[in-house]
């Protein structure tokens, strides 16, 4: 079958519109002998049957997997260059309670950028001395909140923060641990808005100010400096940015140890996977080998030890345990000009439009994002057709998935499953057009859990302050 003309160029005319590709989907997906969609055992019909759709479904196991992974991948290649790693999970790609403990178990710290997202963390009963404060404009009550519990370090994003940290650290008798983040003015490959080391940008100082905002900090007793904090963007697939980033902080770094200690430097993390058949993302294997090949050889050209390195993958640990599963609502085939004016010709598109969209996943919107998609309730022999996934929102930009093939007979009331959707579409999720956000659902070993439950319109409701309140008439 040949290629829709509608379809961008990267996109494969599949084989079998029912295959789930490898590395895409958890690595606890199948179908089962009837077709159905099975994530750790369970099929996605019974979960959808306990708990509605939209659903996002959590493969426990791959989960807490790639997070063990990550750490014994990062300690392993450390050791091997005479140095050791510590793995921050970034919470903001996914938190939960349970999720905080998942990660705590496998070894490693969480990382966290709002007040919020602190109160999950210690919600779940995470040690403070395991978790790290982020943010370009921390609140002076978050920062005191954060000192006050006895957090392991925070990130000072600008030197207004030495102040506030400072001042929060005397207040509560303590000498806190503090990273300073270094705009490193590397430009990663990915999209403009996941880019986070340019120099017209909200996050961190300029590298040239990095001395000078060090003897600011290394002045106060109550600050004790760890060392510099680079993150360069996310959904980042090669290794070129962390390789200048590096070289650049270590020359700072090397510096800095003239005139005392810097113990550490982070690295940040921004790691990408596969959203798409065509994606092919490093494993947390070669991640940690290429970052410990990178450091060392930075330390070597720079003549100074090799530090302890800091990293936080969130994205490359919990996005590929999840997918999305919703239920189609409507489909109607859309004919679309294609060709020159004088060649016109046209093509058939088909719009699938599911009962979530936007609400629950805003990075196509945002990004422009891939996304793949797959019938989950039963597999066809329909030839296939080119399918844009839509939303339910009032709005032309709520597409989740722009483009992908799907048997051509997908009709209402099939389940499709969206892959890939761990980070940032749940902790993205918002109420546009008052739907409620969905559940998300733990499965493992042929069993379903929920970590967080649906919101309702009795959630939404219950904020409106107007409710049984008499209106004033004229």
């Amino acid at each position: 079958m040949s290629a829709n003309p509608l379809a961008p160029a990267w996109l494969r005319v599949p084989a079998d519109a029912n295959e789930l590709a490898p590395g895409v989907w958890s690595r606890g997906a199948s179908r089962s002998n009837s077709g159905v969609l099975e994530i750790a055992g369970l099929p996605v019909d019974t979960i959808v049957a306990r708990y509605g759709t939209p659903v996002f479904v959590v493969d426990e196991a791959d989960a807490r997997g790639r997070a063990l992974e990550a750490r014994e991948s990062f300690d392993r290649e450390f050791a091997r260059v005479g140095s050791a790693a510590r793995v921050y999970y970034a919470g903001k790609a996914f938190l939960t309670t349970e999720v905080a403990r998942w990660m705590i178990a496998a070894g490693l710290n969480i990382d966290v950028c709002s007040g919020g997202e602190l109160a999950v963390a210690l919600a779940a009963g995470v040690d403070p001395a395991r978790l790290g404060l982020h943010g370009n404009n921390k609140s002076v009550a978050e920062i005191e909140r954060a000192v006050s519990v006895g957090i392991g370090a925070i990130v000072i994003d600008s030197p207004i923060e030495i102040e506030r940290v400072a001042a929060a650290a005397a207040k509560h008798s303590r000498v806190q641990h503090v990273r300073l983040r270094i705009n490193s003015g590397v430009h990663a490959s990915t999209h403009e808005y996941l880019a986070t080391a340019r120099e017209d940008q909200k996050f961190g100082i300029p590298l040239a100010d990095a001395e000078a905002t060090v003897a600011s900090i290394r002045s106060h007793p109550e600050l004790d400096f760890l060392g510099l904090h680079s993150h360069i963007g996310s959904q980042i697939f090669d290794t070129d940015g962390f390789v200048e980033a590096a070289r650049r902080l270590f020359a700072v770094h090397a510096r800095l140890l003239k005139t005392g200690p810097v113990p550490e430097l982070n690295l940040g993390g921004g790691f990408g996977i596969a959203y798409t058949s065509v994606d092919v993302a490093p494993s947390i294997d070669d991640i940690a080998r290429r970052f410990a090949d990178i450091v060392a050889a930075a330390a070597a050209e720079f003549d100074v030890p090799v530090p302890v390195v800091a990293v936080e993958p969130g994205r490359a640990i919990i996005g590929p345990s999840t997918a999305t599963v919703y239920e189609v609502g409507t489909v109607k085939d859309v004919l679309v000009s294609v060709g020159p004016a004088a060649e016109q010709a046209t093509a058939v598109r088909k719009y699938v439009s599911i009962d979530g969209g936007m609400s629950d996943n805003i990075r196509p919107a945002l990004y422009g994002a891939d996304y793949s998609v797959r019938i989950a309730s039963r597999v066809s022999t329909a030839e296939p057709a080119l399918v844009r996934i839509a939303g339910k929102h009032c709005e032309s930009g709520d597409i989740v998935v722009y483009a992908d093939y799907l048997p051509g007979d997908v009709r209402p009331g099939d389940l499709v499953a969206v892959p890939a959707t761990g980070a940032y579409c749940w902790s993205l999720a918002n109420n546009y057009n008052y739907l409620g956000r969905p559940a998300v659902v733990a499965v493992k070993d042929g069993s379903a859990h929920l970590l967080v439950r649906r919101e309702t319109e009795a959630d939404l409701l219950s904020r409106d302050a107007g409710i049984n309140t008499p209106s004033e008439t004229s």
